[in-house]
């Protein structure tokens, strides 16, 4: 495919802590969310055999939600508005979108920070720094993942979560990762209960008078990353394989069903 790449190997013998974690950037064009999974599950595999370098992708979704596999089913209030995949990684139902800069991050969790509370935590500080840079004062919760900003014009204890991290784990390597609201259409996170949090609201840089670009939002992402993670080295956006990427489309999205009903099938293990 022009302008992508597929994973290459690199010699076994060298380190993953040798090298620049690569760098793709995605766009403007979304990318179908099938696609994006096979790309993860190769990669993942490959860091993990020590064939490919650790990767960031930055990318964006047409309109669709996500399950994860602490979906309540009942939180999903609007089953027919936007297709709906079973996700694999933790947590519950989000939404991903045009104006929703989607983050997946493929790294050796071991190597890194040693555990999977601790990495969450990486990630959550990566934002917060980032939002940092924009003006808002992003937060963490000890018993709700993601980023928190709070929201006194709505209330004295009202805030809204900015950003979503949701990862999975396999041999160590972590795929999916987290989602910054920039400029969404917020009315679309009205068909579901995202994360499952009922007492609190989304928002993004957009509603709260951030008027910034997405490449500003990427730019920020990459300055916070190189100084609290690690050196990076831009590279052309993955390619999936194609076989994978359909049987993953076939298997991954949820077929309609009436609402407050459980769809058919479980989650994939």
């Amino acid at each position: 495919m022009r302008g992508r790449q597929r994973i290459t190997q690199v010699q076994a013998s060298m380190p993953l802590g040798d090298q620049p974690i690569e760098w793709a950037v995605s766009g403007p064009a979304p990318v179908d969310y099938a696609e994006a999974v096979a790309v993860m599950e190769e990669r993942a595999a490959a860091i993990a055999a020590g064939q490919a370098p650790e990767l960031i992708w930055l990318l964006e979704h047409p309109p669709l939600y996500t399950a994860g596999t602490s979906t309540r089913w009942e939180d999903l209030i609007d089953p027919g508005r936007f297709p709906v995949y079973r996700a694999g990684r933790g947590g519950q139902l989000t939404y991903h979108g045009p104006g929703q800069r989607v983050v997946y991050v493929m790294l050796d969790v071991r190597r890194r920070v040693g555990d999977i509370r601790t990495f969450i935590r990486m990630l959550e500080s990566w934002v917060i720094d980032t939002l940092a840079l924009f003006g808002v004062q992003g937060e963490c919760r000890p018993d709700r993942v993601g980023v928190w900003v709070r929201r006194p014009d709505k209330g004295e204890q009202a805030e809204d979560k900015i950003a979503a991290i949701g990862i999975r784990i396999r041999r160590w390597i972590s795929f999916h990762g987290l989602s910054l609201n920039v400029s969404p259409d917020l009315s679309h996170f009205g068909g579901i209960v995202p994360c499952g949090v009922r007492e609190h609201g989304v928002t993004s840089l957009k509603d709260l008078g951030r008027d910034v670009t997405m490449s500003e939002v990427d730019a920020a992402l990459a300055e916070v990353f190189q100084r609290k993670i690690g050196p990076i080295r831009p590279v052309a956006p993955p390619a999936a394989d194609q076989a994978a990427m359909l049987r993953l489309r076939t298997e991954l999205k949820v077929k309609p069903f009436g609402k407050g009903k459980e769809p058919e099938g479980a989650f994939a293990p």
